[in-house]
């Protein structure tokens, strides 16, 4: 193991609310909290050590992102998404992206590039150590840092709300080793188009990235009948 993966030396103050937030956030992505069941508010206080009343907050934060469902006389359950209306977002994803990389290697300045590239190494060295969740989370902040090249706020926020409801979906997509590797092999060819401003080559990468990943979260969705994965058959 190569150790923590650091992309700086930035000091962030972080909030008991923010702590709980990204427990619960990462129980859900990696299926933790399974679909459509029920949110035990008891046994998560025991589990994180903390009182109701962060994890109450926490549970609306989440549903503010798509990932809790709030029923009435059932208080909170985790959203169970159907293919669907997860491929509509994905392709939805797609646009965004797409528009955001060609306006982005222009509008982008070298600092950001930079940045991008530098988190694409740690996000390397997180695939060589197998280590999955840091590896996604540096994926998904990849992805919306190339969006954010694009100086465009209105496609920013929209590309965001879209990441917040698939991030148990594109954890998903990964699970299988051949698509973990063909996704770090994709971002490859993204980053070796991004660093030369390639807007066309960069397009290209990152539609042949995101088709595959539609396919590996449909195939291993419709191959799978484990409860705790957050999809329905519409």
């Amino acid at each position: 193991m190569n150790g923590p993966h650091v992309l700086d030396n930035t000091i962030e103050r972080r909030t008991l609310h923010d702590e709980v937030v990204e427990r619960m956030r990462d129980m859900v992505i990696e299926g933790q909290l399974a679909a459509e069941t029920r949110i035990n508010e008891s046994e998560l206080c025991q589990r994180l050590g903390v009182s109701r009343t962060p994890v109450r907050e926490a549970i609306k934060t989440l549903a503010s992102e798509g990932l809790i469902e709030l029923v009435r006389n059932k208080s909170a359950i985790v959203k169970r998404l159907g293919i669907d209306e997860i491929i509509d977002m994905l392709e939805a994803v797609a646009v965004l992206e797409l528009y955001a990389a060609r306006a982005g290697v222009e509008r982008g300045s070298d600092d950001e590039i930079r940045n991008i590239v530098a988190m694409h190494k740690s996000m390397r060295d997180c695939f060589k150590d197998r280590d999955r969740l840091p590896y996604y989370k540096l994926n998904q902040s990849i992805h919306a840092a190339i969006v954010a090249l694009a100086h465009n706020r209105t496609i920013i926020a929209a590309h965001e709300t879209l990441q917040m409801r698939l991030r148990r979906i594109r954890y998903i997509g990964n699970e299988r080793p051949q698509s973990w590797s063909g996704a770090m092999r994709e971002h490859e060819a993204m980053m070796k188009a991004l660093k030369k401003r390639d807007g066309d080559k960069l397009c290209a990468a990152i539609e042949e990235h995101l088709t595959h990943t539609r396919e590996r979260v449909v195939s291993f969705l419709q191959d799978t009948a484990q409860d705790n994965v957050a999809v329905a058959n519409d």
